[in-house]
């Protein structure tokens, strides 16, 4: 599976537990990050990951243009509630485009927590059908 990590300035942190609590299933999987989330969760977790540039340096259009190819199966986008007019258009866009190419998207932990155990009981699994030679290499 292909799985994007993006996690606003204030969440961070959490992006990182919870990287840290499921790198036994991530580490099977390919990783994509915004460039800062990259860096702060390979360095706690030692996992491989594609960074992309920064979000505000067009990370997260980078990422948006992998989903606009149906290229990620998921997509966590731990986002900021409570500054959510600054972000908004970056979370809008990117879960548009996921709902349009019917990619799972997580914008909290308890969504995140329910995606990834379906991922490792096999539940995403449908995913391989949707695009298979992007899948092929995994």
């Amino acid at each position: 599976m292909n799985i994007a990590l993006i996690a606003h300035d204030k969440k961070k942190e959490l992006m990182v537990d919870f990287c840290i609590a499921y790198k036994a299933i991530l580490e099977q999987h390919k990783l994509f990050a915004t460039g800062t989330t990259g860096t702060l969760v390979m360095d706690a977790t030692g996992l491989n990951i594609h960074k992309f540039n920064p979000g505000p340096m067009g990370g997260e259009q980078q990422i948006g243009g992998m989903v606009a190819y149906n290229e990620l199966d998921f997509v966590i986008f731990f986002r900021d509630p409570l500054s959510a007019r600054q972000y908004e258009p970056d979370v809008n866009s990117i879960q548009r485009l996921c709902d349009i190419h019917n990619i799972p998207f997580a914008s909290n932990i308890a969504s995140a927590e329910m995606l990834i155990k379906g991922v490792e009981r096999g539940d995403l699994e449908w995913r391989e059908l949707v695009n298979p030679l992007f899948n092929k290499d995994n």
